[in-house]
């Protein structure tokens, strides 16, 4: 590698440079003279002035021509490369790439590992080992390896969904540079402060003097959902970026369980690196949301998850004493629904209502709150005991109509009469709460040493009661006791709602206490024999990947308590924990999580962008010049050695030999080899498609075809050959029955002939599969993303057929394989194919075009298929797979296999011929 921009894939040819030297010496060497010896008949010859003469040394001008042409052929075999756009390596020993694989990352994870890529290339081409250090390693051993293996290792890392911490880090490369002090180390950093990104910053620049350490950072700018709350002003999100240099308008989407659009608002971060977004829904669609998404975001960071607990419950309050409208501060009620408004529906009853309990669950509450109020029998208790038999939370407070008549709708049979201080209700001295136990709901809710107890109901004692106790007093005596009855629970504060017996109602830790019992509504019960912490456990059910989406969790997940509190990690990532009914969401982020971007200190930046220009081979102009140099010393020597005429004619010669080298004639050349090319693809099958121009997508599409051919030669009859890429604005498309078009937003659409050809290869019977890549950014009910955008306005002057999901039974899912969908890189995208014809004959006659053979002229998928489908050389993956596994790469082979096969044969299998054959595989 010479200078920064210009590297060399052979630099070890550059030595030859030396033999420049002697070959100046032998250009300059003058043969001896020779002896004259005159022969007689010629002695009348000797006074003529010779024709040609031949000058005592090689002239300086064809000296020079001739060493820079010997100096253009040793640099082209040197094969040197020029990228000035993306910083060169500087170090000597082994390159550490460290690469941050938090969630902040996702948004430009393929960006950064074709920066990773190019770098790795750049080792290569310099003869130095690569390590790869993911930050999510820790302080994991980093190896080196020689760069195919890094690059391996590269393709098949995938971003976590937590923001992994960076202090491991620090261990792991101080471990590397003992093995190799000469080693470089490649930060290429998410830019946030996240997982203390600074503090590693700071201990890679202290060691900055003696090894060779730079940061690269850029990509896409990370945007969170740090939180959401169903509250009495709505729905809010709050949503959180690292900077204010990046697109400030933004969408959040709020989704159900099952991935549908409930609402959208559209908001704009101006100058801010905060904003609050509020979604106008009424109760009962609030408590639908599962999810809140950034569109268009792909993130476990811009993904809140909703559980149970955020729902915002129906609350009924009844007192059962009179309300007293002047002195609303001696109503319990007053109390209870002030604490209960941040998060709950309130209801209360009606004025003149016959039956105030039986009215207010009319209205569906999901808990019902009584301040000293007794329930003799009749209808209204029979209503209660029903409706915690079904689930409901009843929660009752004491007063004194509790304490002289108790009924059986109680946690615990209470004790009648008094203490042995001051009598049952009083105390000489108040009491403070003491510390909650762990196998309490309010475990983890501090007790202020203000809140002190005056009064209180007593519980029977009894063996059971212990267990019943969810909050004492510091004497021991209870506080709070409760007990499952049916599906339900009932919950009873031993004093009263309002301040008369405490100042509990007064204190924050009320309204938490009173949170949390509320949550308990819709809860599952506890497993029979379960006890103690242990029994809250809850084990992983699904959980987000780096980019955001559901699935199984991995191996490495480990079951949560029922008091987590903090975001998602290594051992708990986000998603959801427990089971279907009963679900515990855990987020990537916490309530009012501010994104930092990071400071590097001392660290010199490599890259402000991650953007890859790929290098351009300086090869082929080097040539250019030798052989011009080459020319130009036979144009001289043509000139000079002989008579100007002769010389004149030779130099037309040589002329002529210029001009067949000139564009015009490689015009010809690639003419030629075009019509070899159109002329192999109408001999043998060729899968095509079309080159986009994105050399990444082109390659992978590339490599992604070539791997289904070869599964289509060893699994079917049929035997294509290589794929062929196309470009349809002037390549013949006909001879290809199947051409792969991935969709790439960012470049620019087709020309009107280049669609006239596209529109006519369909007619004629062509399949073109489109792949929009956007299954992760699609969200059903949500905008188009840029690349339906993009396929929409291409496709606005096609006559395309009407198109449907792929059916079920449709013969494209039998032509090989049986299969139920076509899964690529990601499994939850929608395929499109031409709808099935409509029954009745005249219907289609109105239908667009549509191939003789009953092929679909359009399919559009967004799985990324070819990704996929790709292998290197040895047949290894080129990307992992979401959520990954060998059976969904499996299953997306079968599926190209299926599609190939659909556009070979057409509708054969629909024939009821196989229809016996195909209904004993399905029963099998």
């Amino acid at each position: 590698m010479l200078g920064l921009p210009l590297t060399f894939a052979a630099p070890a040819v550059l030595a030859a440079l030396a033999l420049l030297a002697a070959l100046y010496i032998f250009l300059r060497v003058t043969p001896p003279r020779p002896r004259p010896e005159i022969f007689p008949p010629l002695r009348l010859l000797l006074g003529l002035m010779p024709e040609d003469s031949t000058p005592a040394r090689t002239p300086w001008p064809i000296l020079i021509l001739r060493m820079a042409v010997a100096a253009a052929l040793v640099g082209a075999m040197a094969g040197p490369l020029w990228n000035a756009a993306s910083a060169a390596l500087h170090g000597q020993g082994a390159l550490v790439l460290l690469i941050d694989d938090g969630w902040p990352a996702a948004p430009s994870w393929d960006k950064r590992i074709r920066f990773a890529g190019e770098k790795i290339a750049e080792a290569a081409r310099a003869g130095r080992l690569v390590a790869i250090a993911p930050i999510s390693a820790g302080a994991l051993e980093v190896a080196p390896l020689e760069p195919a293996q890094a690059a391996e290792k590269l393709r098949a890392l995938a971003p976590q969904p937590f923001a992994p911490g960076h202090a491991g880090a620090r261990e792991a490369i101080e471990g590397f540079w003992k093995k190799d002090p000469k080693a470089e180390v490649l930060w290429i950093a998410d830019g946030l402060e996240l997982g203390a990104a600074g503090a590693l910053a700071q201990a890679l620049g202290a060691q900055s003097q003696a090894h060779a350490v730079s940061v690269a950072t850029g990509g896409a700018e990370a945007v969170a959902v740090t939180s959401a709350e169903n509250g009495a002003a709505g729905l809010v999100a709050h949503a959180a970026r690292a900077s204010a240099g990046g697109p400030s308008r933004r969408s959040l989407r709020a989704l159900d369980a099952k991935g549908r659009t409930i609402a959208a608002e559209d908001f704009d971060f101006g100058s801010a690196d905060a904003a609050d977004v509020r979604f106008d829904l009424p109760v009962e669609l609030r408590n639908d949301v599962a999810s809140v998404i950034v569109a268009g975001e792909a993130s476990a960071g811009a993904v809140f998850l909703a559980d149970a607990r955020w729902r915002r419950r129906r609350v009924a309050i009844y007192s059962g004493g009179s309300a007293d409208t002047a002195q609303p501060l001696l109503a319990p009620d007053y109390y209870l629904s002030r604490a209960l408004s941040p998060f709950a529906e309130i209801r209360q009853a009606r004025g003149g209502a016959s039956d105030p309990i039986k009215s207010l669950l009319e209205g569906k509450p999901s808990a019902f709150l009584l301040a000293d109020a007794v329930l003799g029998p009749g209808d209204a208790h029979d209503a209660l005991a029903k409706f915690v038999d079904e689930g409901g939370v009843l929660l009752r407070f004491a007063g004194t109509r509790l304490a002289a008549t108790a009924d059986d709708l109680t946690p615990a049979p209470l004790r009648r009469g008094g203490r042995t201080l001051g009598g049952a209700l009083s105390w000489d001295t108040p009491k403070h709460v003491a510390p909650f136990e762990k196998d309490s709901p309010f475990f983890g809710l501090a007790a202020p040493d203000e809140v002190t107890i005056s009064r209180q109901v007593l519980a029977e004692p009894d063996a059971a009661l212990a267990g019943k106790i969810w909050a004492r007093l510091a004497d021991g005596t209870p506080l709070v006791t409760a007990a499952r009855r049916g599906k339900g629970l009932i919950v009873l504060f031993h004093v009263t709602a309002d301040t008369t017996w405490s100042n509990l109602p007064i204190s924050g830790l009320f309204v938490d206490m009173l949170r949390r019992v509320v949550e308990q509504a819709g809860a599952a019960a506890p497993a029979e024999g379960a006890a103690g912490k242990d029994a809250e456990l809850r084990p992983p059910y699904r959980t987000l990947n780096g980019f955001g989406a559901l699935g199984e969790p991995p191996a490495s997940a480990t079951p949560i308590p029922a008091d987590f509190a903090g975001p998602g990690d290594a051992a708990h990532p986000p998603g959801f924990y427990g089971d279907a009914t009963s679900a515990m969401a855990v987020n990537a982020t916490v309530p009012g999580q501010i994104l930092t971007p990071a400071d590097y200190g001392a660290l010199s930046v490599a890259a402000k962008t991650l953007e890859i220009s790929p290098p351009l081979d300086l090869r082929p102009w080097l040539l250019s010049l030798a052989l011009i140099g080459f020319l130009a010393d036979g144009l001289a020597q043509l000139l000079l050695g002989g008579a100007f005429g002769r010389g004149l004619r030779r130099a037309g010669a040589v002329v002529v030999a210029l001009a067949l080298l000139m564009p015009g004639a490689g015009g010809r050349q690639a003419l030629a080899a075009g019509a070899a090319g159109d002329k192999a693809a109408a001999l043998q099958t060729h899968l095509a498609y079309v080159v986009t121009g994105d050399a990444s997508v082109d390659e992978t599409s590339r490599a992604g075809l070539a791997t289904l051919s070869a599964v289509l030669a060893q699994r079917t009859s049929a035997s294509p050959g290589d794929p062929v890429g196309v470009d349809p604005a002037r390549d013949e498309l006909s001879f290809y029955p199947l051409i792969y078009w991935p969709v790439v937003a960012s470049r620019p659409k087709p020309s009107s002939a280049a669609i006239a050809r596209v529109a006519a290869f369909m007619q004629n019977g062509g399949t073109m599969l489109f792949d929009t890549r956007d299954a992760l950014n699609d969200r059903p009910g949500g905008p188009p993303t840029p690349e339906a955008q993009w396929l929409r306005q291409m496709l606005a002057g096609v006559d395309v057929p009407e198109l449907a999901p792929v059916p079920s039974d449709h013969v494209v899912t039998k032509s090989f394989y049986l299969v139920d969908g076509f899964v690529g890189r990601t499994d939850m995208g929608q395929t499109w194919i031409e709808a099935l014809p409509a029954a009745d004959p005249a219907d289609r006659q109105t239908r667009p075009v549509r191939a003789g053979d009953g092929v679909s002229p359009i399919i559009i998928a967004s799985n990324d298929l070819a990704a996929a489908w790709a292998t290197d050389a040895g047949g290894r993956p080129l990307y992992p797979l979401i959520p990954g596994g060998a059976r969904q790469r499996e299953m997306a082979l079968r599926g190209g296999v299926n599609l190939v096969m659909y556009a070979l044969t057409g509708n054969y299998k629909a024939d009821q011929v196989h229809a016996k054959d195909l209904l004993e595989r399905l029963s099998r």
